[in-house]
């Protein structure tokens, strides 16, 4: 790719099409990182900078697939079809294969490397004055967290592995451990909150930053990584659970809007993200709001709007003219795809096993919102909003094959916010975010004074607000928070025995009801038990789901996975000779 020195939005939109398409970019990122001459060319200011991380971004959704796949098969949410390659079939039976591609680490460390040969050039060009101390500062940042965000992963799934923060110029060397020493898990997850926390900026780029353009109707902004979940979720690992609520709510008290990241209540006449029937008809199955512009899915189709927004933190496109092509379609589509994957059999039973507020005894959520039936055969929904017709649930277009890489949403971050206040000892305020929201959990009956109840009292980052009163009115920033459960119109549930133990073992499970599919089920599977010290709590939710579809190889499974060196994938990927 040849840069050129001054950049117009127009310039940068064409460097997102060229990064997305993967062409000219990816022969740049694939340069050798001492090569001088390719850095002298391709650091020169801001503007290149910029290309970098677009072009680093471009090769970050190839990850898109893998990600899922890993997450979600691995654990009890997804199962194979009759379909399925077998290289897939492995993962979900835990008998992975060396020339497995799904299990191959390369490819998160062929990123992680561009990223250190970017952390590497920005300090250059800071130092030698091309960057500005503020444009080195947000963009280091970006690519340092998005290096974590990938060690997060690659920690997650592979256990003791190599930590490399400077470029290197054969991967293949890392399998060298005398030359590359692993580190444990552990190690790894203090490396990386050391280094993470002291990034020099943790919030999203400026509002003026000219890595904000709109690009073919999509606004960059949450293209990137948000580096306050990440700080969150990188402490919550480790155990530090006031400092990783503090980055969670520094997000959701970042505007004093009433809806964005909230998890707001829906009015009946207005366009809304929840579960909700049109008026006096919360009876009628019928009645259940599903358009692409209102109900509880839209938040996975509809356009990049204010109701978007108040859920949406780090989300990617895919375009159907660009490469890559969106690999959701393909893997979940029975009509037009290949139908390897689908909703597994226990996924289906604990949304059935869930009431409405109106008595239905299911889970919308569910079978009305994540996944649907062609005959008997249950297909992902959540992927394919904007392939599928809705009424008809038949392909508008084979060739549109737009779709979206889902990465965080508000609702994720309520539940891990959640865990963490309960895991520090504030078991109604994780409670109340789990179920029926803050005012709620917080209203006093018979209260005289009424402006002291529907508060938490509570120090940062545990003080909520949702007064909500007429005479005189008043409207605190949180009184329209509803609970993750409140917005999916199903009964609370109660806590049982040891409020901490049962607490997080509701969020656990509400995790699996509200963000089933979209990449996050086997890290939670693997923090939780870690964090008791507790193999059985993973390895008994696989045992259920492959008992649950007559798998023959379920109490092998489970008898492995006791063992929780048998949870990380091998570190290992073939040589090729030159």
């Amino acid at each position: 790719m040849k840069f050129i020195k001054k950049y117009t939005s127009y310039h940068l939109l064409l460097l997102w099409v060229i990064s997305l398409g993967l062409s000219s970019c990816s022969e740049y990122l694939d340069v050798p990182p001492k090569d001088k001459l390719a850095e002298e060319q391709t650091y020169l200011d801001v503007y290149d900078a910029d290309a970098i991380i677009t072009g680093i971004y471009g090769k970050f959704i190839t990850l898109a697939e893998k990600h899922v796949i890993l997450n979600e098969l691995r654990a009890d949410l997804l199962s194979t079809t009759v379909n399925a390659a077998p290289y897939l079939y492995e993962l979900q039976i835990h008998q992975v294969s060396s020339d497995n591609p799904y299990a191959n680490p390369k490819a998160f460390y062929e990123l992680i490397n561009n990223c250190n040969d970017a952390l590497k050039n920005f300090d250059i060009m800071l130092s030698e004055n091309r960057l500005t101390e503020n444009e080195h500062a947000q963009r280091y940042s970006d690519v340092g967290a998005l290096r974590s965000w990938l060690y997060l992963q690659v920690g997650i799934h592979y256990g003791n592995v190599p930590y490399i923060t400077t470029p290197i110029e054969n991967l293949d060397d890392l399998l060298d451990t005398n030359r590359y020493p692993k580190i444990s898990f552990d190690e790894l997850l203090n490396e990386l909150v050391n280094f993470t926390n002291n990034l020099p900026y943790t919030t999203s780029y400026e509002s003026n930053s000219s890595l904000l353009i709109d690009v073919d109707g999509y606004n960059t902004g949450k293209f990137y990584i948000n580096k306050e979940c990440l700080l969150g979720d990188l402490n919550l690992w480790i155990g530090n659970y006031t400092q990783a609520a503090s980055y969670y709510k520094t997000l959701m008290a970042s505007t004093d809007d009433w809806n964005i990241y909230k998890m707001p209540f829906s009015f009946p006449n207005d366009e809304g993200i929840a579960v909700e029937y049109l008026r006096y008809r919360d009876q009628d199955a019928r009645a259940l709001i599903d358009t692409k512009t209102d109900g509880w899915g839209s938040m996975f189709v509809r356009d990049r709007d204010d109701l978007w927004n108040t859920e949406w933190i780090w989300s990617l496109p895919f375009d159907s003219n660009f490469a890559p092509e969106n690999p959701f379609i393909r893997l979940f589509s029975i009509q037009e795809g290949e139908y390897q994957l689908k909703p597994s059999q226990r996924s289906i039973n604990l949304w059935d096993n869930q009431t409405q507020l109106n008595g239905f005894p299911y889970d919308a959520r569910g079978r009305r919102f994540s996944y649907f039936t062609v005959g008997e055969q249950p297909v992902v929904k959540k992927y394919l909003y904007g392939y599928l017709d809705l009424e008809s649930l038949m392909p508008i277009d084979m060739f549109n094959q737009d779709g979206r890489w889902f990465l965080y949403r508000a609702a994720k971050m309520h539940l891990r916010f959640a865990e963490a206040a309960n895991r520090d000892g504030n078991h109604k305020l994780a409670n109340a975010l789990l179920n029926s929201g803050i005012r709620e959990a917080y209203t006093v009956e018979g209260a005289v004074d009424k402006t002291d109840i529907e508060q938490t009292h509570l120090p940062f980052p545990y003080d909520f607000d949702a007064r909500n009163g007429d005479f005189p009115r008043y409207r605190a920033t949180w009184h329209r928070n509803t609970g993750v459960r409140g917005r999916g119109y199903v009964r609370p549930v109660e806590v049982v025995g040891d409020s901490l133990i049962s607490i997080e073992n509701n969020l656990i499970e509400e995790a699996a009801l509200e963000l089933a599919f979209e990449g996050s089920r086997w890290e939670d599977l693997v923090r939780i038990a870690r964090r008791r010290e507790d193999p059985a709590f993973l390895a008994n939710k696989i045992y259920d789901k492959l008992r649950a579809e007559g798998n023959a190889e379920a109490g092998a499974v489970r008898s492995k996975l006791m063992n929780e060196a048998n949870w990380y994938l091998p570190f290992e990927w073939e040589i090729k000779e030159d």
